[in-house]
């Protein structure tokens, strides 16, 4: 039996490839720990930089940048799955990365990340890879329509990809997601879900894994606007989600967290839609709502440490806060007036600058019931504002 390495203790350094919102509140986990913190990012001025010890300025496929970091670390992570493969591999050299690169590799690619989960006995909605307009018009008579085109690298918050709603709106499909004739794109079915869930499960260095409570989540043109957990949804259907979770975090090899996005058919049958090996909006109701946030636990298992109870302490909703208008500096008004809503909590990014739909904070709540505390946390978004100029 393989030896388990030994655990990464205070005050040792945690490097993090990316400095933005999701690296920032891993700090702060990893700060109330006693860990230092040392970040990767292309802004000096990043969420991170707040709470970091240093910030490594470079870019997400700069060798040169993450070798710096790692030799500043005694382990490192990462907060988006867009850095560069070779830059991780870099990393790896010297110092540990959790959750690793294959995690990273699978979930860069959608055409990785779907063949790994349909491997894994998993279910994802029926796909085809495309290189033209006459393999999608193909692809729309054997999978039918409506359909979601894809582009197979990059691409978050609903970008990177376009509806095509029947046979129509085919021929100018590849110019409206702005890629040429010859691209490999993907192209699946839309499906007609009853529901949107997420669960984020941690595995540890001793490969044990504990899933959250899934969360229930509703999006806006792909951008998540709100999540409450524990889902009201069936028991056996949440049990399903945990299940799948725990699997292809094994089947990964994962060491850290894992988030599974899946759609809940009307047959009652899961399917995945995403996956990110690393903490995730969704899970943001865990630093208020359970008994260890996801941030901690992450912290944990990249750690060696053992991981916390995933318990939900009471029913929980967040409900994101979203730029407006046009590029200026950030200033939001009616805080106190938000706060004073029962049992919500404000959490803001220190994003120095605010445009239409960026992701800015959130606004968490708790209640008796999921419905109370997503009307809660909904009365205290409707209360706060971006200033104008």
């Amino acid at each position: 039996m393989t030896a388990l390495p030994s655990p990464v203790l205070p005050p040792a350094t945690i490097g993090v490839l990316g400095g933005g919102q999701l690296g920032r509140m891993l700090g702060f986990a990893a700060r109330a720990l006693g860990y230092r913190i040392v970040v990767l990012d292309p802004d000096p001025a990043c969420p991170s930089a707040s709470i970091a010890d240093r910030v490594v300025t470079g870019a997400y496929d700069d060798v040169a940048a993450a070798r710096e970091l790692a030799a500043a670390s005694d382990v490192v992570t990462y907060e988006l799955e867009h850095v560069a493969a070779k830059v991780v591999a870099a990393v790896a050299e010297s110092t540990p990365v959790r959750p690793g690169i294959e995690p990273l590799r699978v979930t860069q690619d959608r055409f990785a990340e779907r063949a790994f989960v349909e491997a894994a006995g998993i279910a994802v909605a029926p796909w085809r890879a495309v290189t033209s307009v006459e393999d999608l018009r193909s692809a729309a008579g054997e999978l039918g329509t409506p359909l979601r085109l894809k582009a197979p690298m990059g691409g978050y918050d609903g970008r990177s990809q376009v509806r095509i709603g029947d046979a129509a709106e085919i021929g100018d499909s590849l110019e409206r997601l702005g890629r040429p004739a010859g691209a490999s794109l993907l192209v699946e079915r839309e499906l007609d879900f009853e529901s949107e869930l997420s669960v984020i499960v941690a595995r540890g260095t001793d490969r044990r894994s504990a899933a959250f409570p899934p969360a229930r989540n509703v999006h806006d043109a792909g951008i998540l606007v709100e999540s409450v957990a524990p889902a009201e949804l069936p028991q056996d259907a949440l049990l399903a989600a945990e299940d799948i979770g725990c699997r292809l975090a094994e089947a990964m090899d994962l060491t850290g967290t894992l988030t599974v996005e899946l759609f809940l058919l009307r047959d009652g049958s899961l399917v995945v839609n995403e996956l990110a090996p690393r903490v995730h909006n969704s899970g943001h109701w865990t630093i208020e709502g359970a008994a260890t946030s996801q941030f901690e636990q992450h912290i944990r298992a990249i750690a060696g440490l053992p991981l916390g109870p995933t318990d939900a302490h009471r029913p929980t909703a967040i409900v994101n806060v979203l730029g407006t208008g046009e590029l200026r500096d950030a200033r939001l008004l009616g805080i106190a007036a938000a706060l004073a809503v029962p049992e919500t909590h404000l959490h803001l990014y220190d994003k120095r600058r605010v445009f239409e739909r960026r992701k800015m904070g959130h606004v968490t709540a708790l209640g008796s019931t999921t419905q109370e505390a997503l009307e809660r946390a909904r009365a205290a978004r409707a209360l706060l504002r971006w200033a104008e100029g």
